[in-house]
């Protein structure tokens, strides 16, 4: 079923859809990216359920209707093709929506993703929802301590870790438990090999949080696709924004087509 996603709507030109990660948010996820973004693109931003403008959700979600529910914000805002800019669950979410509608997605770029988790991501991601439940501050030192490369964590004065905490501890989306279970359940290897669209993958190296083999294997799932290597975390846009912005920037300059 097709539910609203609130949105947000910036910029003119062919379109971008984005589509965040799981716990995450479009300023967080993309925020330093936004405003090269919008001076060439349409870009077109929906909160997933439980964050930003759109409630959360009910029941656990389905990875087809989330899939769904994203094309359906573009096009309600008038944006009928697009290039989709996923990040972490956004990647799985990102590969759906090309999958189920190859006549909206013109391009892919699919970064610190994964197709699958594996057991040391799973681990993770169930250490993640167990401690939803619990202390917001331990939460946040955990994730902190698996989503930072180890260079930019250890790169932070104790003040400023700290100050990471606190941030990390009071910004849980509501919806956060229902994306976590996504993540655990999201499956999309055998929609790879029917990606059609220029595909541009991008690994964080250093990441811990989900590992860096996974977005390897979605570049060699994907027929064609490009891939790029950045030395961060997970946490691209606060480690490395230049580094990510640059390789997104010269994928949809020099692959993406603009129809019509």
């Amino acid at each position: 079923m097709i539910e609203h996603y609130a949105r947000t709507v910036k910029g003119s030109g062919p379109g971008l859809l984005l589509a965040h990660g799981g716990g995450g948010g479009i300023e967080p996820n993309f925020g330093p990216l936004m405003a090269d973004l919008t001076r060439t693109h349409t870009v077109v931003a929906p909160d997933l359920p439980g964050t930003g403008g759109t409630p959360r959700s009910a029941g656990p979600l389905n990875l087809d209707a989330v899939a769904d529910s994203l094309v359906a914000a573009a096009v309600e805002e008038g944006v009928e093709e697009f290039t989709v800019l996923g990040y972490s669950l956004g990647t799985a979410i990102a590969v759906r929506a090309a999958a189920r509608h190859p006549g909206r997605v013109t391009g892919l770029v699919l970064t610190a993703g994964f197709a699958r988790i594996d057991n040391r991501t799973r681990l993770n991601v169930d250490v993640w929802r167990s401690l939803l439940d619990g202390d917001r501050d331990t939460l946040a030192r955990f994730n902190l301590s698996v989503a930072f490369g180890a260079p930019a964590l250890d790169a932070l004065s104790p003040g400023e870790l700290e100050e990471a905490v606190r941030s990390a501890a009071g910004s849980v989306p509501a919806g956060t438990p229902e994306h976590v279970d996504l993540v655990a359940r999201a499956d999309t290897r055998a929609d790879l090999p029917g990606i059609a669209v220029p595909t541009l993958v991008v690994t964080t190296a250093l990441d811990r949080l989900v590992s860096p083999e996974l977005s390897r294997a979605l570049a060699a799932g994907i027929p064609g696709a490009e891939s790029v290597e950045i030395d961060s975390g997970h946490l691209i846009a606060v480690e490395a924004p230049q580094a990510w912005g640059s390789a997104v920037r010269g994928f949809l300059d020099r692959r993406v087509p603009v129809r019509g």
